[in-house]
């Protein structure tokens, strides 16, 4: 995807997670996990479709991926970016009347659009900041490997989404968490893979920002970050932006998107570390879902052979959502079932 992708991740996708759609893609009812514990620290624009717990999409300020889902979902080529070159939108009928969608294009998406602004605070915020730098580290996971194969030009943009796009948008809460910046090592990063990505300062630099990045993690407490309920959260919001990566990339049963297939390889990848930190006590406390969970992220795990795209897709976008649906439906049995012992 093009700069900009992840300028303000809104919380109506990287956090409030409710993964696959009602439809087969990646919709409003999808797009972000469910508060575990509904809660005066959440204010949101709740969807009035029939699930009034899950996010609407904010299109004034949701980032490239959220917007892939309307994409993938219309079939409508580069409409994600059209969405963002159009803003603002005062209303979300907008869409139409700046010619973005047609009516009927509307119809099909207007009950998971809105312009209302979402505010986090407890828990919530925690799983969104946590989801944010989940999306740097697949950015960069995947970078490397490019880097590893010789390919700096494709590398490069899974280098700079991660300051362009996501840092800005996190940057307060780092400084509220007093992280140490790391936007400047980023930067160079990005410069030096650009202009010369044999310089030594290449692997230095990555390893840094590798490293800023799993430090900024550790800002949050260790036991939260080894709870299941709160992984499983956070897993969900990746999964939800690599369902909608994958989509994006796929037309008429093409990787028509190398990028976009390589954004949901890095997330996917991602979420296979974040799930093997707490599947010893998933499958302890549930056994069942535990199986349910790793039999679908193996399945899962070999649509994205390599960095660089098959020739054919492994799965259709609608068989990657079934899977990331089996992941987010028992993930919220473990998360609802925790969610209940808490306030007993």
């Amino acid at each position: 995807m093009i700069k900009f992708r992840y300028i303000c991740l809104t919380i109506a996708s990287a956090f409030i997670f409710a993964l696959s759609s009602c439809n087969g893609t990646q919709t409003a009812d999808n797009s972000t996990p469910p508060v575990v514990s509904p809660s005066p620290q959440v204010t949101e624009a709740v969807s009035h479709s029939g699930h009034s717990s899950k996010k609407k999409i904010n299109i004034n300020t949701a980032i490239l991926s959220e917007l892939d889902k309307f994409e993938a979902q219309l079939g409508v080529p580069a409409l994600s970016h059209k969405i963002q070159a159009s803003r603002p939108y005062g209303s979300p009928e907008d869409l139409v009347s700046k010619k973005v969608v047609s009516q009927e294009q509307f119809d099909q998406i207007k009950d998971q659009v809105t312009i209302e602004e979402v505010v986090l605070t407890g828990e919530a915020k925690d799983v969104d900041y946590m989801t944010k730098l989940g999306l740097m580290k697949g950015h960069l996971l995947v970078a490397k490997e490019l880097l590893d194969q010789n390919q700096p030009k494709q590398a490069e943009p899974h280098i700079g989404h991660p300051v362009e796009e996501i840092y800005v948008d996190v940057e307060e809460q780092l400084n509220e968490r007093k992280v140490k910046e790391f936007k400047t090592s980023l930067i160079s990063l990005q410069d030096f893979v650009k202009a010369n990505p044999k310089n030594p300062k290449v692997k230095t630099d990555f390893t840094s920002s590798m490293q800023a990045v799993d430090s900024a993690v550790t800002a949050l407490p260790t036991d939260q970050r080894s709870q299941p309920r709160f992984v499983l959260q956070v897993i969900n919001g990746l999964l939800d932006a690599a369902n909608s990566e994958y989509g994006a990339a796929i037309a008429d049963n093409k990787i028509s998107a190398d990028i976009e297939y390589q954004d949901s390889r890095g997330f996917v990848n991602y979420v296979r570390e974040l799930y093997k930190g707490i599947s010893s006590k998933v499958a302890k406390d549930h056994p069942q879902e535990h199986k349910a969970i790793e039999t679908s992220l193996a399945e899962l795990t070999k649509v994205w052979p390599s960095a660089t795209p098959p020739a054919k897709p492994v799965k259709t976008p609608e068989d990657v959502t079934k899977l990331v649906k089996t992941i987010e439906q028992n993930s919220q049995k473990i998360i609802d079932s925790s969610s209940t012992q808490a306030q007993q």
